[in-house]
């Protein structure tokens, strides 16, 4: 009888050893046994390399938080990215591949190139976000029941942003809430100065001595929706781009020959702040916390 429940433990036991066995020496290395598995398009070669999920999360957090970051920080990120992913899997199985390498689904680093960045840090910096992975292996969020779509973006204005105010559709857990710790971000107030003569050229307009700047419509938060530069009608994010900034908050001011411009914040405003998780993170935050204040009413499962 003893020896029947033995090998039944050996039975239990062994798979779940092998999905989850890692090893601790100079690196962090994992080995996985599962059938799960992300296509991700390279950029660079159009090629299309099949990643196992939590190597995928690995490479998702080296290419888009940096991994300085405290620990509950990147846990809360692995946990975004993992979701993100999930719901791309569940709506991408007809496609040759499920998202790519870039900002247009999520910025992924394999371990070559996390070796190119890292140099020398490569081993310290790689383990830490490993461990941010490990402790958060397998989960992901959802609202009533069904995977969420889970974005994020590098630095609020002080305020996330609601989600029609940018992306058009209401969605009940991507709504404004207060980041107040995204003063850590460099990027929280940045100033940028042009020549007038420069600032013309960017936005192609005549030149003209006089700056006149109407907003003529915000979100409730204070992102420009659309402005008029001396007559001519823009969006918000079209000046942005002209100018080279990295949010639709802003602020243009004439001073002589010279414009300047005053933006906070960097990225689109909705979901989750990795700036403001950082943070939150600093200030004695969990993980759990981090997703439960930007993702509203969520729930944290387990694949």
């Amino acid at each position: 009888m003893k020896k029947i429940m033995y090998v039944m433990l050996l039975i239990i036991i062994i798979p779940y050893i092998i999905v989850t066995i890692f090893i601790y020496d100079d690196e962090i290395k994992f080995t996985y046994a599962t059938n799960m598995t992300v296509r991700v398009k390279r950029n660079a070669t159009s090629k299309i390399d099949e990643v196992p999920l939590e190597q995928y999360v690995m490479g998702v957090l080296a290419g888009e938080m940096p991994a300085s970051f405290s620990l509950e920080a990147l846990k809360a990120q692995a946990v975004a990215a993992r979701t993100y992913v999930m719901k791309r899997l569940s709506t991408n199985k007809k496609n040759s591949y499920d998202v790519v390498d870039t900002v247009q689904n999520q910025v992924y680093l394999d371990e070559n190139q996390q070796k190119s960045n890292w140099k020398d840090k490569y081993t310290e910096l790689s383990n830490k976000i490993k461990q941010a992975v490990l402790e958060t292996k397998d989960e992901y969020l959802v609202y009533d029941g069904k995977i969420i779509d889970a974005l994020f973006f590098s630095t609020s204005i002080g305020v996330t942003e609601d989600s029609e105010d940018v992306f058009a559709n209401e969605v009940p857990y991507l709504r404004s809430v207060s980041s107040t710790w995204d003063s850590v971000s460099p990027l929280y107030d940045k100033e940028y100065v042009y020549t007038l003569e420069k600032f013309y050229s960017l936005l192609g307009l005549k030149y003209q001595d006089k700056v006149n700047v109407e907003i003529t419509s915000k979100t409730n938060t204070g992102r420009i929706v659309y402005l008029k530069i001396n007559g001519t009608k823009f969006t918000g994010w079209q000046v942005c781009n002209k100018l080279g900034l990295k949010s639709n908050y802003y602020k243009i001011t004439q001073e002589g020959k010279t414009v300047k411009v005053v933006a906070r914040g960097y990225g689109h405003g909705v979901g989750m702040s990795q700036y403001g998780a950082e943070g939150m993170a600093q200030a004695g935050y969990t993980y759990d916390q981090i997703l439960y204040h930007y993702y509203q009413g969520t729930e944290i499962k387990k694949i």
